[in-house]
């Protein structure tokens, strides 16, 4: 199943999820390059909602460019399997080797502004990302490392206090949004 067949099956969870899944498959149709960077107005990315098992802890990075603690994830750079850019995303943040994935659906989407911003010495203009997340299950005492051009710390988090770690006042909803379908057993 490609990306906007994915999408289009997706039953959303909420009204932001119904309003952004409208997006998502409008800027699909309008743009042939979702999928890279090139498209300077909008494109795929893809997150890790990475719990304990107990589902009581998430796995978060504090950002360098957001400034706050976040879930992992990242540009699709071209490929259409958001999943595996998920996960390798994960990997690539935080080093964790053993995981698992809850669930081949994803349990949230979301359209995310990012504001203008320096990377590598460049511009990055104003751009949306069209955003999957990925529900994931990891073991909380292996050893993690941060990746040190993206992100200063990598941490377990307890879920409650999330809302008060995060500094992205707009990620708070999405990330309560996403511990409320945990906590209700869907991850649809």
């Amino acid at each position: 199943m490609g990306l906007k067949e994915e999408i289009e099956k997706y039953v959303p969870y909420n009204e932001q999820e119904v309003v952004d899944k409208e997006m998502m498959l409008y800027y699909i149709n309008l743009f042939e390059d979702v999928l890279t960077r090139e498209n300077k107005t909008c494109h795929f990315s893809a997150s890790s909602w990475t719990v304990n098992k107990d589902k009581t802890k998430v796995l978060m990075v504090y950002h360098n460019i957001y400034d706050s603690w976040c879930w992992t994830g990242g540009h699709a750079d071209g490929d259409e399997d958001l999943r595996h850019v998920a996960i390798k995303e994960l990997t690539e943040e935080t080093s964790l080797k053993n995981f698992k994935l809850l669930d081949d659906s994803m349990v949230s989407l979301e359209v995310l502004p990012v504001v203008s911003h320096i990377k590598r010495g460049k511009f990055v203009p104003t751009h949306l990302h069209l955003n999957c997340t990925y529900l994931i299950e990891a073991d909380e005492n292996e050893e993690l490392q941060i990746k040190e051009d993206e992100n200063k710390a990598v941490k377990w988090i307890n879920i409650e206090d999330i809302e008060k770690m995060v500094s992205e006042p707009h990620m708070i909803p999405i990330y309560r949004k996403i511990n409320e379908k945990i906590k209700v057993g869907g991850s649809k």
